[in-house]
Formats: structure tokens, sequence, C-alpha cells
């Protein structure tokens, strides 16, 4: 399975299941003090300190940068992840709060997955995926929905089966939401793309 890299933004907090014992954690400014509620111990943490103030455990490895800056601090620790090795990449806690660094936390998704790493950002009612030139299974889960957006496009030979809406070797575009709202008709659905990334987002319907 290979080790994977745990971001944990500053985003809403969110609590997270499937953690793992050897998941490499990197806290990222406010989301050093949500680590404590998601039982985590961070081995990194990477702040330009905007959002956090407080003080940073001696023997947690601290990164510090100013708030004047290209990079979010989340992109940051993207970097850190595919330059150090790591198999796979969750997000947590990076959905919610201001809308320009949900934008900006998508587009680090993206990131990681245009650099061959499977890049998930998990939230209670949200979980997102990348997907580019192959193809996933997902089980169907009753109240949720499941969209599908081009995320670097044109995406091409887009392939959606056991879903009310199927596509078949279609091309869809950053532009127009074609994939918004889909529903699962079978036991699982078949997501597959040729060329390009997708973010396949699956929601929880409110009741």
């Amino acid at each position: 399975m290979g080790r994977r890299c745990v971001i944990v933004s500053g985003g809403t907090f969110s609590p997270v299941e499937g953690l793992r014992s050897d998941d490499f954690v990197i806290a990222c400014d406010r989301g050093y003090t949500y680590c404590d509620a998601l039982n985590l111990r961070p081995d990194l943490v990477i702040s330009d300190f905007d959002s956090y103030c407080g003080p940073v455990d001696s023997d947690i490895p601290l990164n510090t940068y100013a708030s004047e800056k290209d990079d979010t601090d989340t992109m940051l620790a993207a970097r850190y992840a595919v330059e150090h090795g790591f198999q796979s990449v969750l997000l947590c806690c990076a959905l919610g709060g201001r809308l320009d660094h949900l934008i900006a936390n998508l587009q680090t998704l993206v990131f990681i997955g245009k650099h061959g790493l499977p890049a998930a950002l998990s939230g209670e009612d949200t979980e997102i995926i990348t997907l580019s030139s192959g193809s996933v299974s997902l089980p169907r889960r009753k109240g949720w929905s499941l969209s599908v957006f081009a995320a670097d496009g044109p995406c091409r030979g887009v392939t959606l089966s056991g879903v009310r809406y199927p596509l078949l070797d279609a091309e869809i575009l950053p532009s127009f939401p074609i994939g918004v709202s889909n529903q699962w008709t079978e036991a699982e659905a078949v997501i597959s793309v040729r060329e390009g990334i997708l973010l396949i987002v699956q929601s929880k319907i409110p009741a």
C-alpha cells in the first residue's frame, strides 16, 4: 500500500475516518490545533502563523514561513509529500471556511494528482478524489450524490457507468458542469478517463 501523507489543513474542522498508525502527519498552521481532536501527533508542522499563534511542541519539527509567499501552507505540505516519496496523500480539515482557501485546496489536490500520487480530500459530508488516466469503482452510498468535474482539462475518454446519467468516451470541460449531481443505479459506479484529471466528488445529501 505504501506510506501515506496526511495533511491537516486549517479549514473547518471535520472528523476523519480511516487514519492509520503509520501515516506521516503534517499539520498546517491552525491544523495543528485540530490534531488533538483527531488524536494525531504531527510528524511535521508547516506554518506562517497567520491563523495559529500559539506554541508548538519542541519535539515536533517546525518549518516556518513568511505569510507573504506564493504557496499556501497546505500547498507547501503538498510539495513536501510529492518530494519525499509518499505513495498517496489525504487532505483533511480542508473544506469550509473562506471560499478562496477552499478553491486553493482543490487546486492543491489537483497538483498532487498531476505528480502521480493518488490524492483525496475528506470531510464529514464530502469526499473528493482525483483520477487521471485510469478508472475507479465506487460502491453505492445511500443518501449521497456523485459528481464528476474536469479539473485539469479538457478531460477526454470519460466514461461513467452504473449511474443514472452515464457517459461513454465523452469529453468534459472545466467550463461546463455536465457531471454534477449524478446517482448510483447499480452496486458500483465505474468512472474512467483517458486524458486529463477528474475531480470525483461524493456529497452527503441533506435530509
